[in-house]
């Protein structure tokens, strides 16, 4: 896509925040409803440190990486998008969150426990594809809103 730079960011965001809303929170969802999860989706939760609804946090940061791995896929020219954003998604923020985001709360994490680390790849590497079925379909109406 030739849009300017400012629209593909607002677009990818669009695009990382609905990723979380249908297809990350969707799949734990299935997985909670399957007893393989104990946490429900689409929590309203307070976070610390703000007591943002959890929802709420989730999809501002799903729409960050949103904006990342668009421009990512952007840069690297590959026409196995699909399988790069589910590799993206399923290996960066988690391993973001595991490095960066544990630490800075004060937890650690189980490098041991490849359950958890097998589900956390499977969720955000659903969100990395959701992600991309969102963006392309966002192209298409951004597009015929422009030859109208």
């Amino acid at each position: 896509m030739n849009a300017p730079l400012p629209r593909r960011g607002a677009l990818g965001f669009i695009a990382g925040a609905l990723g979380v809303l249908i297809f990350h929170q969707g799949f734990i969802a299935i997985l909670h409803l399957a007893g393989i999860l104990p946490n429900t989706a689409w929590s309203f939760r307070p976070t610390d440190p703000l007591h943002v609804p959890q929802i709420l946090s989730l999809a501002f940061w799903g729409g960050l990486w949103g904006i990342v791995l668009i421009f990512f896929l952007e840069m690297l020219h590959s026409a196995r998008r699909l399988e790069v954003g589910f590799l993206f998604g399923g290996i960066l923020p988690p391993l973001v969150g595991m490095l960066i985001v544990a630490p800075l709360k004060g937890t650690s994490v189980d490098w041991t426990d490849w359950h958890r680390l097998g589900l956390s790849f499977l969720i955000n590497g659903i969100w990395g594809l959701g992600t991309l079925l969102a963006y392309r379909g966002e192209q298409r109406l951004v597009g015929q809103a422009q030859r109208s």
